[in-house]
């Protein structure tokens, strides 16, 4: 694989994990299969309207309450509540893909291409994360979600790289497929190794050091 021009990285599960822990532990307490919460949060007609900034996440909470009530007997205080717990689980960044992105960026632009809400600014700054990318391309700012191909072109753009160059990085497979339909190359992310072999040279600690002396 080439070394790329850009590294465009998603956020969720790659660089941001959430603790469902106490989500689940609701779930079981009100008798529901664990990820029943999230199944119904996530169906493209609940969640899209969140990732593309057309709603707030109070008004995500309650269409989740709306659709969980129905499995609870319209028990809606319940419902709300595993809303809530979902919309306020704590999250937490790997350290280890923080770390090899950063050394990356000592070479090469970074950009995150995430859906998101209109929080993300929040969000990096909780995660001690706001200085880790050249740009931030949100879909609830552009008001376009992934895996439509505008937002990688956007992505390219603010990285200042043609597609072609660029290396695209995500957890789900439709996004990926989207990103190497305009060129780019992609790697579909299950662990950190994975980002290791995808940045080659540019994930190296001597590599960075060198970068780092001679620019200095």
């Amino acid at each position: 694989m080439p070394a790329p021009g850009a590294v465009l990285c998603d956020l969720d599960n790659v660089i941001r994990f959430y603790d469902t822990e106490p989500l689940t532990a609701l779930e079981r307490a009100a008798g529901l299969p664990v990820g029943t919460t999230t199944e119904i949060a996530y169906a493209p007609e609940i969640d899209l309207p969140l990732l593309l900034g057309r709603i707030t996440p109070d008004a995500w909470v309650e269409a989740i309450t709306t659709g969980l009530a129905e499995r609870l007997n319209g028990d809606t205080e319940s419902a709300r509540t595993l809303g809530r717990a979902l919309a306020e689980a704590p999250f937490r960044a790997d350290t280890e893909v923080v770390a090899l992105l950063r050394r990356a960026r000592a070479h090469v632009p970074l950009v995150l291409v995430t859906n998101a809400t209109l929080q993300l600014d929040d969000d990096l700054a909780l995660l001690g994360l706001t200085d880790l990318a050249d740009a931030v391309v949100s879909s609830a700012v552009e008001q376009v979600a992934k895996p439509d191909p505008a937002i990688y072109r956007i992505a390219a753009e603010r990285a200042g790289v043609p597609a072609r160059r660029c290396l695209f990085v995500d957890d789900r497979q439709e996004n990926i497929d989207a990103a190497t339909a305009l060129g780019m190359t992609g790697v579909l992310y299950r662990e950190s190794a994975d980002l290791r072999r995808a940045l080659g040279p540019y994930a190296d600690e001597a590599t960075e050091r060198q970068h780092s002396s001679l620019s200095g």
